[in-house]
């Protein structure tokens, strides 16, 4: 793993840029350092030299993972203070849409997974952006009924959704949270205004797509001063961040949605370079979701997370239980046929999460068919053979009334960031949240950037005239791959997990599961695996230790960099956090 680490970083320090689109989305290395603008110290210092051992970072009492050490210094003081996991959330949240503004912030939105201390309950809360009520299922189509280019959708107004993110951290802190609201935002404000030294993920991420945020001039402004794109190093501030963040600390989510902010939204979409359809009425609407959470059995424990519109719960579920009836820890992680176990189990999921996962709330999902044990136990049979499975296609899971959807295209981009919070009340939060590309539609209003949500919709809403589920309606929510998820033991927590990456995400959580569950690895150990991963037929490999042997079953056998950003706790005698070395993220407890 060492070594696939260093190459991965010195992609990075060297500037290579990958060669297509797809893998320009996918394809931000590993940082070879962290840039703070001072030394890690303390905490924070023991906290990177654990990571950089490949060991989990050990505590009593309470532990936060996210992606940047700032965030996670400002979570650390609010839980050391005595805040709960969901103070703790809001205040990472905050240092995240600055310090890694192409991942997440105030312009998109999220899921959150809540395990309650007092009750044992598991609340799922949708945060997810919503399509204008103006949109048709041709939106994203250009004027010869053909499907726009990706990108050609995304920059500007058109790909923008309503963000959820401000509504959500108001909603889990009025629900969960017992700190001042004021006070979670201190930290984020003060780096907003008197500065952070950019750190080389940021400015790589910059650098990669400097022709896109040139074309939006607030995105020029801030991201390229004097025409140049950020360095790692440089003196980063932003003040209109700062006084965004002044106006939710002080009177709540509503600016967002009835007032400036909500007016400057409207504005920099409606007149972006590729105008959209987002009006005040679209933010005065927007609701934050309570939906039920989806669990799947895996060897007697539950494994939880969001429903649709996530097919992120499902997707994880019906891998884990298509390969119930096989013994994986037998096999183990260096045998040829657990991965093509895996990657097949992997296929099949996919083919049904393209077919079936929508918004609920628009499409009736079957998710007690999908995950039904009869119905698993049939289509792991396809997985019986020594070689790759030919031919994947979706199968047919048990539905309370008749409905025919067409296969869906998944175009989903890997940014996004993951949350991970353990309180001292004994509450566990999994919060997976983005703007869904890098630096999402380019558009920035009221200092923070806007989604591009809505280009996670079908481009084509029939196929051989036959209705895609996940096709473009007013106020609908679009298809997430996001998977924050909690593993319980007979109703108590053992693992909270999630990950940035796109539609990799599933993969990349159902793998690091059973790396734990099955092969008995410690957190950190299971994150650090090298990545491999099959959605639709080709094997997209960190490594190369087992292409040979994949081939030989009929894969086809990519090896690529794949920048996950999985952060995980587990749980028993002592809480264990571990952090993705791919990432400058950083596992905090005491």
């Amino acid at each position: 793993m060492k070594s696939v680490v260093f190459s991965l970083a010195l992609t990075l320090a060297l500037g290579t840029v990958p060669a297509t689109a797809q893998e320009a989305a996918d394809g931000v290395a590993p940082e070879a350092e962290t840039t703070l603008g001072r030394a890690l110290t303390g905490p924070l210092a023991a906290s990177q030299e654990a990571k950089d051992a490949g060991r989990p970072v050990e505590a009593d009492d309470w532990m936060v993972v996210a992606a940047h050490p700032l965030a996670v210094e400002a979570g650390g003081r609010v839980l050391r203070e005595g805040g709960t996991a969901a103070d703790a959330m809001v205040a990472v949240q905050a240092v995240l849409g600055l310090v890694e503004p192409q991942s997440s912030g105030l312009g998109g939105g999220a899921f959150l997974v809540w395990f309650d201390g007092n009750t044992g309950k598991v609340t799922t809360l949708d945060g997810r952006e919503t399509a204008p009520l103006a949109a048709t299922p041709q939106m994203l189509l250009g004027e010869d009924g053909a499907p726009l280019g990706f990108f050609d959708a995304v920059v500007g107004g058109l790909s923008v959704g309503v963000p959820g993110t401000p509504m959500l951290m108001e909603e889990a802190h009025r629900r969960w949270g017992r700190a001042n609201w004021p006070g979670l935002f201190s930290e984020a404000i003060t780096l907003a205004e008197e500065g952070f030294n950019v750190s080389p993920r940021m400015a790589a991420s910059v650098q990669r797509d400097a022709e896109r945020l040139a074309i939006d001039p607030k995105s020029a402004q801030v991201f390229l001063p004097n025409g140049s794109p950020l360095e790692a190093g440089d003196r980063f501030t932003n003040p209109a961040y700062g006084n965004s963040l002044r106006q939710l600390a002080a009177e709540g989510a509503a600016p967002f949605y009835t007032g400036d902010i909500a007016a400057q939204i409207v504005e920099a979409v409606q007149n972006a370079a590729l105008p959209g359809l987002l009006k005040p009425i679209d933010l005065a609407l927007y609701q934050i979701k309570e939906r039920p959470a989806v669990c799947a059995d895996y060897r007697g424990y539950d494994v939880c997370g969001m429903g649709p519109p996530s097919s992120g719960a499902l997707a994880v579920g019906q891998i884990l239980g298509l390969l119930s009836p096989f013994d994986m820890t037998g096999l183990g992680p260096d045998d040829p046929q657990t991965w093509r176990l895996i990657g097949d189990a992997s296929r099949l999921a996919f083919a049904d999460r393209g077919r079936y996962v929508a918004d609920s709330d628009y499409v009736p999902v079957p998710v007690q068919g999908i995950l039904e044990r009869s119905y698993l136990n049939d289509r792991a049979e396809l997985l019986r053979r020594d070689t790759a499975l030919p031919i994947v296609s979706a199968g047919t899971p048990e539905f309370d009334h008749a409905l025919n959807w067409a296969d869906d295209d998944d175009r989903a981009r890997p940014s996004t960031s993951h949350i991970t919070i353990a309180d001292a009340y004994g509450n566990v939060l999994s919060m997976t949240t983005t703007i869904e590309n890098a630096f999402g539609s380019h558009v920035m209003a009221a200092g923070f950037l806007l989604n591009n949500e809505l280009t996670d919709f079908s481009f084509r809403s029939h196929r051989d005239g036959v209705p895609v589920a996940n096709r473009v309606e007013p106020g609908k929510r679009p298809r997430s791959s996001m998977a924050p998820t909690l593993v319980l033991d007979n109703g108590e927590p053992v693992l909270a997990i999630g990950s940035p990456g796109g539609s990799r995400i599933i993969p990349y959580v159902a793998n690091a599961i059973i790396a734990h569950l099955d092969w008995g690895l410690d957190v950190q150990q299971a994150i650090s695996l090298p990545h491999r991963v099959n959605r639709f037929g080709t094997y997209d490999m960190e490594d190369d230790a087992l292409a040979a042997d994949l081939q030989a079953f009929g894969f086809e056998v990519k090896q690529r960099a794949l920048n996950s950003g999985l952060h995980a706790i587990s749980f028993g005698d002592r809480l264990r956090g571990g952090a993705d070395p791919r990432r400058e993220g950083l596992a905090l407890g005491e």
